[in-house]
């Protein structure tokens, strides 16, 4: 696929742009964070149109959700009382972990596979954030159809230490309106996850599912719904926002946890999850339900897809209708 590579300083920092016309798709990444801040379609009418809620835009904003994408590991989710105890070791962080605050260096292009590859060495995780040597890679990769692969790979330096991780990307997809959107959800048997305050409490609930429109509330978004997805067996997922046409299918592949989240505002966050947040009371890290494992000079390597779409808004609304 051909494709190009583009540096951007705009005012909230330096973006790396990557393009391609043959596949219609153009992605803004801003380096801190290796946050995916742009999403953008070339649509039949020619107009180059955002999927990603704020779409472009570089700044911070005086309040609301100030994130487009977010990158979440080492862990995700929360920790008790913002640390949790490794083997012993205090490690100490924010909502979703040290990622979303990292500025990456100027990623990896390579023109011939439609990607950028972000790399943070094991050496370079900030003290007292992760105690082990693992070292993280993030390719935003262009695909054939008009979409984006996302990969997360994390690679265990120790020679006879097993590591433990959690990771995931927290994408927000811009609606017109909130209560319009739809989330098509695959058919299976959902395990949900409660937890109050975002610190899982040990309940679970299953929810059999015959696919189509989300079985959950809108307006109960803000409290999240954490998914286990053993029971799903085709994980694909579909954000509809018909008054402007715009879809967003998501492929999950082998992702085991779904999160749904919004916080009032004009979009929703369908979100791959390598991992649960932490509970109450909590439990040592190695311990965390979901927790990922890499054996001693171990690798991981898991990605998921997103696939823009877009119909004019009144050929929408005549399918709505038949």
């Amino acid at each position: 696929m051909e494709s190009m590579h583009e540096i951007i300083e705009r005012a909230g920092g330096t973006l790396d742009c990557l393009v391609s016309r043959s596949g219609g798709i153009r992605l803004e990444i801003k380096r801190k964070g290796a946050e995916l801040i742009s999403l953008q379609k070339l649509c039949g009418d020619g107009v180059w149109r955002g999927y990603l809620y704020r779409d472009g835009l570089a700044d911070t904003p005086a309040e609301g959700w100030t994130s487009h994408s977010t990158l979440m590991g080492y862990y995700i989710h929360r920790l008790w009382e913002q640390r949790s105890f490794y083997r012993g070791k205090e490690i100490r962080g924010g909502t979703h972990g040290f990622l979303r605050h990292c500025i990456f260096g100027a990623p990896e292009y390579d023109a011939g596979d439609a990607s950028l590859t972000y790399r943070l060495a094991a050496k370079d995780v900030p003290s007292g954030s992760y105690p082990l040597r693992v070292s993280f890679a993030l390719v935003y990769r262009l695909v054939e159809g008009g979409g984006v692969e996302v990969e997360f790979r994390f690679e265990n330096e120790e020679p006879e230490t097993e590591a433990h991780i959690s990771f995931g990307l927290h994408p927000g997809i811009e609606l017109t309106k909130l209560a319009d959107g739809r989330v098509l959800m695959p058919a299976g048997r959902y395990v949900r996850h409660i937890a109050p305050g975002d610190f899982l409490d040990g309940n679970t609930v299953e929810i059999d599912h015959a696919g189509g429109a989300m079985p959950f509330s809108i307006e109960g978004l803000p409290g999240s719904y954490l998914l286990a997805l053993d029971g799903v067996p085709e994980r694909n997922f579909l954000v509809e926002d018909p008054a402007s046409g715009r879809s967003l299918a998501l492929e999950f592949g082998d992702c085991p946890f779904l999160t749904l989240w919004s916080n009032g505002a004009d979009f929703v966050c369908v979100e791959p999850c390598w991992g649960l947040p932490d509970s109450n009371p909590p439990t040592a890290f190695e311990d965390k339900p979901g927790i990922q494992k890499l054996p001693p000079r171990g690798k991981i390597a898991k990605s998921f897809r997103m696939s823009p779409r877009w119909v004019a808004p009144t050929i929408y609304s005549n399918l709505l209708s038949r």
